[in-house]
């Protein structure tokens, strides 16, 4: 026993070992419960089933959050909040991105929640290895650290200018890319076959009829092209959201966990924003305001100082509260017809 709690109390990266086995144990259980208890059977998600699912994974990293607090010390505890909320608005915008995604391939929305599962560990894994490489390059390299700053503000201010568009236009440009690009380089089905990514069927030939006795070949469905063009645009997502949190803390058990935790229940949110993201169109130059503050504050620490955790946190919380008020204000404000044409576009991007 006295050996065991050694080994869990031995710093791994800066953190003991039994927090990093705690928050593996977490996630391992959420991604069980997901996949194994409540979506057993392929179905379509409603929306109040939805924010239940979201209240539940917000719920879960905020005991984190207050579990580091505790045991770690109410600096880190902050960090970790401040990462997990830019985490959090930085993937609203991939909420619209997987949207058209689902409409360009025709998902219906009772396999959409396959799609996202799988994508999600996929984004998992690539936000490690970002992390894991972004870490290493930090500490080998400091003067890499304010380019990420600079980084922030440039890209903050292209969303800013891009105001009235899409804030991330590269996001929707890439997954409509990839899906043509796979169209050109792989067979693919035109209809989807259940719920496979791939499927077995015989060859045919330009009138339909079989090119021969025996001969199969492997077909990509369309959830396989879907589930390559999420994949694509959280790349492109991830460009802005590492360097984001990397600016607030370069511990790499923060940086990690609130990324995690923040992709985890982005799959669960996005059933209910997708119909309704529309509605807060001044949340897009309020997330460039907080990459520009951010980016200016890593870019302007080596003479004023990096400052206390919780003032990034309140900065932070004060410009999206802003950006959520003036969308509700601007939206009460606007004319009835106004309100329906909105409702029907976003309507139109959202499948299902």
């Amino acid at each position: 026993m006295h050996t065991l709690i050694t080994l869990l109390q031995t710093p791994w990266l800066g953190t003991p070992a039994g927090f990093w086995l705690a928050f593996a144990a977490i996630v391992a259980s959420l991604l069980a419960l997901d996949l194994g208890l409540l979506h057993r059977e392929e179905r379509e998600i409603g929306v109040r089933e939805s924010l239940w699912l979201s209240a539940g994974y917000i719920s879960v990293a905020g005991l984190f959050g207050l579990g580091l607090s505790w045991q770690l010390g109410a600096q880190r505890g902050t960090e970790f909040f401040t990462g997990f909320l830019i985490e959090k608005s930085l993937s609203l915008d991939n909420v619209f991105v997987i949207a058209l995604v689902f409409g360009a391939t025709a998902i219906p929305r009772a396999l959409q929640h396959r799609v996202l599962f799988w994508g999600i560990l996929g984004a998992i894994a690539m936000r490690a290895l970002l992390i894991g490489v972004g870490a290493t390059l930090i500490e080998r390299f400091a003067w890499l650290l304010p380019l990420f700053g600079v980084f922030l503000v440039v890209t903050g201010l292209r969303m800013l200018r891009a105001h009235g568009r899409e804030a991330h236009a590269g996001g929707p440009d890439i997954g409509q890319r990839t899906i043509a690009w796979l169209r050109r380089r792989l067979p693919v089905t035109p209809d989807l076959h259940g719920k496979a990514f791939v499927v077995r069927l015989p060859v045919t030939d330009a009138d339909g009829a079989p090119a021969g006795a025996g001969r199969w070949r492997r077909f990509a469905t369309p959830l396989l092209l879907a589930l390559c063009a999420v994949e694509a645009a959280d790349l492109v997502f991830a460009l802005d959201s590492v360097p984001a949190i990397f600016a607030i803390t370069t511990d790499p058990f923060i940086v990690l966990t609130s990324n995690i935790f923040a992709l985890l229940g982005l799959r669960a949110l996005y059933f209910a924003l997708a119909a309704m993201l529309h509605r807060f169109d001044a949340l897009a130059p309020a997330l460039a305001a907080v990459l520009v503050f951010i980016g200016g504050k890593i870019v302007l620490a080596p003479w004023l100082g990096h400052g206390p955790a919780w003032v990034s946190l309140a900065v932070t919380v004060g410009l999206l509260a802003g950006g959520v008020g003036v969308s509700l204000w601007r939206r009460r404000g606007a004319h009835p017809a106004q309100r329906s044409r909105a409702t029907s576009s976003a309507e139109t991007a959202a499948p299902g």
